[in-house]
């Protein structure tokens, strides 16, 4: 099994765990993506729809980019999709603060944070794609700095958002900050499959944040 491991990363039955995990995290992104959008076509407008379609996209980009890198044999493939699959990760960052900075917020608050949290999130996609792990901790900071990002704003957000979408919004995000202290535990069995879990976990908060507290409210 270490063997094993040392080529793969990953045990064959921790494979089946990270691909069970966020295999789950397909079908909930696709039911999400319907979801959003039905009711931003019965809600809202063109903005609503507009910025619950990112969203959606870049959680099935997310989750299906991480089932197929966890799902094949160890191949030059696979390493180009662990690059995918990490640069995912900002995508679906930017993604998640879409509807809050094109809907909630617009205006000058909503502009300004659109623009940086996407420009910072290509810069992190570029890295992820041409690097090679030279800027592993580099994007781990640039993941964690993104996700909260959105403290700048605190005051807009919260003359914007109601308390129940700021507090899913939170907890969404820390599901996803304290996930990382596994990702980065190396040594636990399964460690990825549950910082998986966090993922998924952090995912559902911030879709309901999104459907009651922005598409809906």
């Amino acid at each position: 099994m270490q063997v094993e491991k040392n080529q793969n990363r990953y045990s064959f039955e921790e494979e089946i765990a990270n691909v069970a995990t966020h295999g789950v995290g397909i079908l909930l992104s696709i039911t999400a993506l319907a979801i959003l959008v039905a009711f931003s076509s019965l809600n809202g407008d063109v903005w609503h729809i507009t910025s619950t379609s990112i969203y959606g996209t870049t959680l099935i980009l997310l989750y299906t980019a991480s089932s197929l890198y966890h799902g094949i044999p160890y191949s030059r493939a696979k390493q180009l999709l662990r690059r995918l699959d990490h640069a995912a990760i900002f995508l679906l960052i930017a993604g998640t603060y879409t509807p809050f900075v094109l809907v909630s917020l617009r205006g000058n608050w909503g502009w300004t944070l659109f623009c940086l949290v996407w420009g910072i999130s290509i810069l992190g996609v570029v890295l992820e794609i041409v690097s090679k792990k030279r800027y592993k901790r580099l994007s781990l900071g640039l993941y964690l700095g993104l996700g909260w990002i959105i403290l700048i704003a605190t005051k807009p957000m919260l003359d914007s958002v109601e308390a129940g979408g700021l507090i899913l919004l939170l907890g969404g995000g820390l599901c996803y900050s304290f996930g990382v202290i596994f990702y980065v535990w190396k040594k636990l069995a399964y460690n990825h499959a549950i910082w998986h879990l966090f993922v998924l976990a952090g995912s559902v908060l911030h879709f309901f944040s999104i459907l009651f507290y922005v598409v809906t409210c």
